[in-house]
């Protein structure tokens, strides 16, 4: 974590699971090919056991990433923390934070995601945007 030892951390959450739906979705096209190639015979089987690989290396790494993604925020500032070998930060110190903006797709609405921006600092897919809006607006004024 970012945060100074004297910040008191008030969320850390993951982005929505619906950031997964894309990588899942072609992992499971990916293994369909594989099983239907692999089911083939044998010259057409090594491809197919290559797509089935291939496709749970990209579940798990799409699943990693998003386990691996924090949005945290503490008393001084709202932090996007991502990535599994080099680890980036991106933050806006709340004392900056002018107004909070929520967009929301109908969809985002329907299943409980949408995109903050505060300040400079744009999340995209944040579960409960309007719960993490209000704690930054609160926090910030």
């Amino acid at each position: 974590m970012l945060a100074e030892p004297e910040a008191h951390v008030f969320l850390d959450s993951r982005r929505h699971g619906v950031v997964l739906v894309r990588p899942l979705f072609r992992a499971l096209v990916l293994a369909l090919l594989g099983a239907s190639a692999f089911l083939g015979g044998w010259p057409v089987s090594v491809a197919g056991a290559t797509l089935l690989v291939i496709a749970a290396v990209v579940a798990t790494a799409a699943v990693w990433r998003w386990d691996r993604t924090h949005v945290v925020v503490t008393t001084d500032e709202l932090t996007v923390m991502h990535g599994v070998v080099r680890r980036r930060a991106a933050a806006v110190h709340l004392a900056r934070v002018g107004t909070v903006e929520i967009e929301q797709s109908l969809l985002g609405r329907l299943l409980g995601y949408g995109t903050i921006v505060a300040g400079d600092l744009e999340i995209r897919c944040v579960a409960k945007p309007g719960e993490l809006g209000g704690l930054v607006q609160r926090l910030s004024g």
